[in-house]
């Protein structure tokens, strides 16, 4: 039997947009001769803090590692405990616990996946020191809502921004919104360096806080002591940890930065044509954004309701992968992982906003680097997983 041209097409689910300046950048590290933090991290932040406008940002080898420096400077250890969302990737918890302290999960709004703020402040307690909202596949969480909260309560706000560089909420650019953002450089994220990350905040104090935990604890770095001529002498002023940017990841950086606008440009472009072709299929979706607000497009994301749809979420998700259509779900709850369940007694029913959401939502094929043809042949293939 003859394959068709579509039944041909493999869709990767988020391939990195990678071009000759990247490539360039990288070859022109290797040749200099320094790999690790240096010059280009140094570069690589500058540019970035201008790009958000936020008044220091500190380069780390992960959104991880950039939400546990981001607690660990804002004092959260044993005995506290942080506020956030289960419909989020694990790490947003796990750095919690890293710290000695307890997630507190409560509950997303149904209308936008994102921690609902009613359900955060009904979860405050006298032990509670910060709340982490996500920007829950790029959609900017209700920051003023939870800088509300912080004032009342006297809590730190830490947002996680894995999904959300290009991010605006009420106007203002996400990074420059809470105490901390901690932002993603994975390989399918807006931005990548392939692994990496990048915390933002209007602390001076709180910067350099999150720079010397990022590595070691000491007070120069292999750079500063390189470029400044004399004995290299450092001090270790706190246990910190390996978390540090290298060069070579900030040299992918630098030019993914530079293509940052294009990049969204298609992003928008790939959505929108998802919207007009799959307009007539039996999905749900979340609500318009508020006027003032700019989706990130990180994911692009269809909610399934069997009822309606005639098939399942997971029935879906098989077809495409039998056409070759990769496909995610974002997320499976955190509170349903067996460590949470082990360790903290949470169990399915205490938080029916994201568990409904996290049944039945999938995540589509989105990336710059995805060809309109690719785009269709995802569209065609959606199409035939519902009416057969």
């Amino acid at each position: 039997m003859n394959t068709s041209v579509e039944e041909a097409i493999h869709v990767p689910f988020s391939p990195p947009e990678i071009g000759d300046g990247e490539i360039a950048e990288v070859i022109a590290t290797l040749e200099s001769g320094w790999l690790s933090t240096g010059p280009r991290v140094r570069r690589f932040e500058a540019e970035f803090s201008e790009f958000i406008g936020a008044p220091a940002a500190i380069a780390v080898s992960s959104c991880t590692a950039a939400l546990h420096l981001s607690l660990v400077a804002a004092g959260v250890g044993p005995g506290d405990e942080v506020i956030t969302t289960p419909l989020t990737f694990c790490s947003t918890a796990n750095v919690i616990v890293h710290c000695g302290a307890t997630p507190v999960f409560a509950d997303v709004d149904p209308a936008t996946g994102n921690l609902d703020p009613a359900a955060a402040e009904a979860a405050i307690t006298p032990r509670t020191r910060a709340i982490i909202p996500v920007h829950y596949g790029g959609r900017p969480a209700d920051v003023a809502a939870f800088a509300d909260l912080a004032r009342r309560y006297g809590l730190i706000t830490i947002e996680d921004a894995a999904h959300c560089v290009e991010g605006i909420a009420g106007g203002r650019k996400i990074g420059t919104t809470g105490d901390f953002t901690c932002f993603s450089f994975y390989a399918t994220k807006n931005l990548t360096t392939g692994e990496g990350g990048m915390v933002t905040t209007p602390s001076v104090a709180a910067a350099e806080q999150v720079r010397l935990s990022s590595l070691h604890g000491m007070t120069r770095n292999a750079w500063s002591r390189y470029e400044r001529p004399g004995v290299a002498h450092y001090d270790v002023v706190l246990p910190g940890f390996k978390y540090n940017m290298s060069d070579l990841q900030a040299a992918i950086g630098l030019h993914q930065l530079a293509s940052l606008p294009w990049h969204f440009a298609r992003r928008i472009r790939i959505s929108d044509r998802y919207d007009d072709g799959l307009a007539d299929l039996p999905f749900e979706t979340f609500a318009p954004l508020p006027e003032r607000d700019v989706h990130a497009r990180h994911l692009y994301t269809i909610l399934v309701d069997p009822d309606r749809a005639g098939v399942t979420r997971d029935d879906i998700a098989g077809r495409l992968a039998a056409a070759g259509i990769a496909t995610s779900v974002h997320f499976p709850p955190v509170h349903l992982h067996s460590y949470y369940r082990a360790r903290f007694g949470t169990e399915r029913g205490r938080f029916p906003h994201a568990e409904g959401i996290a049944d039945r939502i999938l995540s589509l094929p989105l990336s710059p680097a995805l060809t309109d043809a690719q785009v269709d042949a995802v569209i065609r293939a959606v199409v035939r997983a519902v009416r057969g």
